[in-house]
């Protein structure tokens, strides 16, 4: 937007969004140069629509009319606009009627009704409103606006409606509920998996750069779409040849005389911002970018790429790439394969995201390797628009998607990531390859957030969502044709069936290893076995009900035919519901994967070529299988939070604030009592007599410690004195620690009643740039100091991440009952835990929340200490409006 910016526009409230339909429009605050936009919007307006509006009949609009809509001050009276190629196709504004009150108002373009533009206004209005400390807003609509009514009905909200002359007044207050958010996650799913199933789903495609150079990469795109049988038109575009490939060419899409709904460009790279553009004035939907050149090539590719982005979004067009591999959809409606791979891999229930290029391939010829089916594939490249999130979103609805792949190198909103793939993974299986994500691990031309958490913090993410994480392709496609193939395991017990004993007793060793339990077998036949005893023998593991799983091990037999063999280990397997993995050592024309007879059956056999791919597949499944199995838990609940006390306390510490602010210890007590956590008090003495009094205070046993925690963590307690129970005592100590504190001293020491004796533990939070919120818990002492034993969970928590957060930590025995030691209070701790959760995913401003230590105890916990550090103007990529990141 070129126009003149108004003082005090507010760029933060700028946002793309995605619309109901999976198209995308532009939301920004209104100017005063939006007054021909505005008269051109009223002008395409019907009667009916302006009658509902303004309850006249207003073919025009005034000029002070114009200027009063137009002129805002961004604080009691606010206005935002939706845009399309900027023209305005929806207005929602609202006008204070007093410090806790507005009044609010919409009006949608008659073309563009029913694409949910007035519940985004409605979103960003309140966001808006409750920041500047608005509660609740009203409004006034005639009987018969029933798309306004329904507006404000179906966002989540309590609504109150009275009707008096003729006038329905609404009211509402716009403080988020469980129902809000919940409505407007849903919105947020649907849109999005529109928008890519558009991308996915083309009634037509036009490939732009298609040339007569056989190997150009345009040209390969437009042959592998011809070849694979694509149901609709194609066009190709070449402003330099009349014909390609027998095909006549338009030099632009414009040109074309027909309706485009997918772009593929295929152009150098300073040539991509013209083509989107005309992609943009011919309406297309969606574009996949496979040039390079971009970010990943340094400032100037990255000043392209955000140009790419800009012009797409201007245009409501959804991007995939650039430097993508390209997308392969295998639904017989579309048969869609515009990718550099000549063969797309036959048609199957595994979905396919990879980010790079050069994973794109690898991925593929993986999948054509194992003979494993793929529903959908998609190659994101730089992800400048489209992301794994967005197709997390599809393959939720996606009912030809049994399990999804995920290629992962970055990821730019992992909070949002973990929320979606805990909803896929209750259904179907996630595996997802990734080497971690830190910000020395982004390849280059993928936008990312800074993080601090270690690589931990990310594996915990995907573990606390279900996703099965591998290290490397091998792995990933080893427990993706388990999870395709074979049901999912009831448990943890296995039965080994072979003709080897050492091969059984290696499998059984492995199994261990992974914590599978052999409960039947090894078995292992003699050389001389015919394929019937085989058999009789794997009969008798499926039908043993305490075996879960079986695992199949094989060298070449002396009597029965290598083919019998395996033929019948197959045949068998499919009789019966559980899971089977197989290992031939040696034997003939056996591969790894599924075998070409088989990838037509549900059923088909996993076969491995070393016993330890196979038992590591199925120890994963069996791992996931139990996450869905598990209680999956309830939300967080905690009495006495105060919410808004909290904020007004933060907002009042940080006013004004350009830098990071750590609390005080009476700052610090306060805000945590507003979460219901109460800070074991203390007093910072400069001088004994200071201390003496403190101590009366608090009662005896009485500890002192310097404020330095280089000398609290010397060896022999160099700077602590602990159970003082007297005055005497105390002097003593207090000259004891002055001398050993040397000019530390000048600093004072801390005074406090001795906790009861209990387990001590640290339990924080932190508010990560890339992950946002991030919890810790750890036991205190050299298990965090030394061992980095610390376990992360990301918030919103529930009751079993909580409990999981304490157990998971290798220092948890301390915890309960260790060596005949009392069992310590794990629902009080969990408290703890859990207040602390809301309190950092409700602040964003909480840079920083260490409770250290927090006392344990058999009959409860005690927080003894504490550091809180806040910091301005935080702003996470998932935030409570709908907005593109």
């Amino acid at each position: 937007m070129a126009d003149e910016l108004p003082p005090g526009y507010p760029h933060e409230w700028e946002a793309d969004v995605v619309l109901r339909d999976g198209s995308v429009a532009h939301v920004r605050p209104i100017i005063p140069a939006d007054a021909d936009r505005i008269r051109a919007f009223h002008a395409g307006q019907s009667e009916e629509s302006i009658y509902l509006r303004y309850f006249a009949p207003m073919r025009e609009l005034s000029e002070k009319d114009i200027h009063r809509f137009t002129h805002v001050d961004y604080d009691d009276r606010v206005a935002l606009v939706a845009t399309v190629k900027d023209r305005i196709i929806g207005i929602g504004r609202y006008d204070k009627i007093d410090d806790r009150s507005a009044e609010v108002a919409f009006n949608i373009s008659d073309a563009y009704q029913g694409r949910g533009i007035g519940s985004v206004m409605l979103e960003h209005l309140a966001v808006i409103a409750l920041d500047k400390g608005v509660e609740h807003f009203a409004a006034e609509t005639l009987p018969q606006n029933r798309k306004m009514l329904n507006v404000f009905k179906e966002a989540g909200y309590e609504v109150q409606h009275t009707l008096e002359d003729g006038v329905v007044e609404v009211g509402f207050n716009i403080e988020p509920t469980e129902q809000s958010k919940a409505v407007r996650l849903a919105r947020e799913h649907r849109a999005e998996s529109l928008s890519i199933r558009s991308l996915l789903y083309p009634r037509s495609v036009a490939v732009v750069g298609a040339s007569r150079r056989r190997r150009s990469v345009g040209s390969q795109i437009l042959r592998n779409i011809l070849n694979g049988d694509y149901t609709g038109p194609v066009y190709a575009v070449n402003n330099e040849a009349l014909e390609v490939q027998g095909m006549r060419s338009f030099a632009r899409i414009s040109e074309i005389p027909a309706p485009v709904e997918l772009a593929i460009i295929a152009v150098p790279a300073p040539e991509v911002i013209d083509v989107v553009r005309d992609c943009a004035d011919a309406d297309v939907k969606s574009v996949v970018v496979v040039s390079a050149g971009f970010a990943e090539t340094g400032q100037r590719g990255a000043r392209l790429q955000k140009e790419l982005r800009e012009a797409a979004r201007f245009g409501g067009m959804r991007v995939l790439g650039p430097s993508s591999f390209g997308l392969i959809n295998n639904d017989p409606e579309v048969m869609l394969n515009a990718t550099l791979a000549p063969t797309a891999p036959r048609p199957g229930h595994l979905g396919l995201f990879s980010q790079s290029h050069a994973l794109g391939i690898a991925v593929l010829a993986g999948a054509a390797r194992r003979n494993l089916g793929v529903s959908v594939f998609a190659s994101a490249g730089n992800r400048v628009d489209i992301s794994g999130n967005d197709f997390m979103q599809w393959f939720l609805d996606d009912e030809s998607t049994h399990v999804v792949g995920l290629y992962l190198e970055s990821m730019g909103n992992p909070r949002k990531f973990s929320r979606i793939a805990r909803q896929v993974a209750m259904t179907k299986p996630i595996v997802a390859v990734s080497s971690g994500v830190s910000t020395y691990a982004v390849p280059p031309g993928h936008r990312i957030r800074h993080t601090s958490m270690p690589p931990e913090a990310f594996d915990e993410m995907l573990n606390q969502a279900g996703v099965i994480r591998v290290t490397n392709a091998h792995q990933f496609f080893d427990v993706v044709q388990v999870a395709l193939h074979q049901p999912l395991p009831e448990g943890r017990r296995i039965a080994v069936v072979g003709n080897s004993d050492s091969l059984g007793a290696l499998v059984a060793q492995i199994a261990g290893r992974r914590k599978l339990t052999v409960v039947h077998g090894p078995v292992a036949l003699d050389a001389e076995a015919s394929a019937d005893d085989f058999v009789a023998a794997l009969r008798e593991a499926y039908e043993n009900p305490s075996v879960d799983s079986v695992v199949a091990c094989f060298i070449p037999p002396l009597v029965a035919p290598d083919e019998d063999v395996t033929q019948a280990v197959r045949e068998v397997a499919a009789e019966y519901d559980k899971p089977t993995v197989a290992t031939f050592l040696g034997m003939r024309e056996i591969h790894e994967g599924i075998t070409p007879e088989e990838t037509s059956k549900e059923r088909a056999l996993p076969v491995f070529p070393m016993p330890e791919y196979a038992v590591r597949a199925l120890a994963r499944l069996t791992e996931y299988a139990e996450w869905r199995r598990r209680d999956q838990g309830l939300p967080i609940r905690a009495d006495g939070v105060d919410v808004e006390a909290a904020e007004i306390l933060i907002d009042g510490w940080l006013a004004g604030a350009t830098a990071d602010r750590s609390l005080n210890l009476g700052e610090r007590t306060q805000l945590l009592e507003t979460y219901g956590l109460k800070l074991w008090p203390l007093r910072l003495v400069h001088d004994v007599e200071a201390a003496v009094l403190a101590a009366e205070e608090f009662g005896y046993p009485v500890i002192i410690k310097s404020r330095s925690p280089w000398l609290r963590n010397q060896p022999e307690l160099a700077g602590t004195r602990r159970h003082i129970v007297d005055a005497a005592n105390l002097r003593q100590a207090y000259a004891s620690l002055l001398e050993h504190a040397g000019d530390e001293g000048k600093n004072g020491f801390i005074v406090q009643r001795m906790a009861e004796p209990g387990v001590p533990c640290v339990i924080g939070s932190s508010e990560d740039g890339l992950f946002g919120p991030v919890v810790q818990f750890s036991v205190a002492g050299p298990p965090t100091d030394l061992l980095g034993d610390i376990a992360y969970r990301i918030p919103p928590l529930n009751d079993v991440d909580v409990r999981e957060l304490i157990t998971s930590v290798k220092a948890a025995p301390l915890l309960m009952g260790h060596r005949g030691a009392l069992r310590a209070d794990l629902d009080a701790l969990g408290d703890v835990i859990g207040r602390l959760s809301l309190m950092a995913d409700n602040h964003p401003e909480l840079a920083r929340v260490r409770l250290n230590p927090v006392m344990a105890r058999p009959d409860g916990v005690d927080i003894v200490g504490a550091e809180i550090v806040l910091r301005p103007g935080v702003e996470r990529a998932d935030s409570d409006r709908r907005t593109m990141n």
